[in-house]
């Protein structure tokens, strides 16, 4: 990727798809750097995709707000518990095997698509949730065009979600909003658009923070790692205005099994490379 229109239209591709499902699009781009840069370091790797991320996320997010769809209430809870991980993760990263970095991060991509795929929402005994709802937090969200949400979610397991997001997102560079977002559906009840956008907002605070952190370190300290970021990150900057107007097209069901098949073979073509 050393052609710097070729890193504007990879960096609009990964913007356009990330801020669809609201995964940052660093699932896209790390196996896509693992490919093309095997040399690079998982430090080097997660360092460039979690900065073209935030300026993702944080792109989106100006789009997301706009639409109406964010819940700022429950993202400003969740990216509090985001940060101590992402810095923990950030200083993980040095310490993982590049091998044992792209395994780990193939099967957690396929796992993830599995559990998209099966996991079907149970109905449950009234007097259940009744009672777990009496402990939750209950959300009224209207967005600009007039669609209402109404929904509850347990904000205590949002909580310990977003921790442990906030670890393996600058561990593997993939921003956490390809986890957040099924936890958000799934675990938390979110409606799939406030999911996208929350997730979006929450990955703008979390990625800039590893950003901050890795420079710290010195991670952009290559001019030609700079120039990958710099390429990409214009790209993504317009990707995400796209995203998030396709967001408005799209079912929500549609954007969630998207999601799925893209972590399914992003995932195996990573793990097939080592074998």
């Amino acid at each position: 990727m050393d052609n710097f229109f070729l890193l504007l239209l990879v960096g609009l591709m990964i913007g356009t798809v990330g801020t669809l499902i609201g995964a940052g699009g660093g699932f896209i781009l790390v196996p896509l750097l693992i490919l093309v840069h095997p040399e690079f370091s998982a430090e080097i790797t997660a360092a460039i995709s979690i900065a073209v991320v935030a300026g993702n996320a944080i792109s989106g997010s100006i789009a997301y707000a706009r639409a109406g769809r964010i819940d700022f209430r429950a993202g400003l809870v969740f990216a509090a518990f985001t940060i101590p991980g992402s810095i923990l993760g950030v200083y993980a990263t040095r310490f993982i095997p590049k091998m044992l970095f792209d395994i780990v991060f193939g099967f957690l991509l396929i796992i993830l698509a599995v559990f998209l795929f099966i996991n079907k929402k149970r109905p449950a005994a009234e007097e259940q949730i009744q009672e777990e709802q009496s402990r939750w937090k209950n959300h009224l969200l209207k967005d600009h065009v007039g669609n209402v949400y109404n929904y509850t979610y347990n904000q205590t397991l949002g909580i310990l979600i977003s921790t442990g997001v906030g670890f393996l997102s600058p561990l593997l560079g993939i921003g956490g909003g390809i986890i957040h977002v099924p936890a958000l559906v799934r675990l938390l009840k979110f409606p799939i658009p406030i999911a996208t956008a929350t997730s979006h907002f929450i990955l703008a605070i979390m990625a800039s923070v590893s950003v901050v952190v890795n420079l710290v370190n010195g991670n952009y300290s290559s001019d030609y790692v700079v120039r990958l970021v710099l390429g990409l990150g214009i790209g993504v900057l317009f990707g995400a205005q796209i995203g998030a107007y396709l967001s408005h097209k799209l079912k929500g069901s549609v954007i969630i099994k998207a999601l799925a098949i893209c972590l399914a073979l992003v995932g195996a073509r990573i793990i097939f490379a080592h074998f």
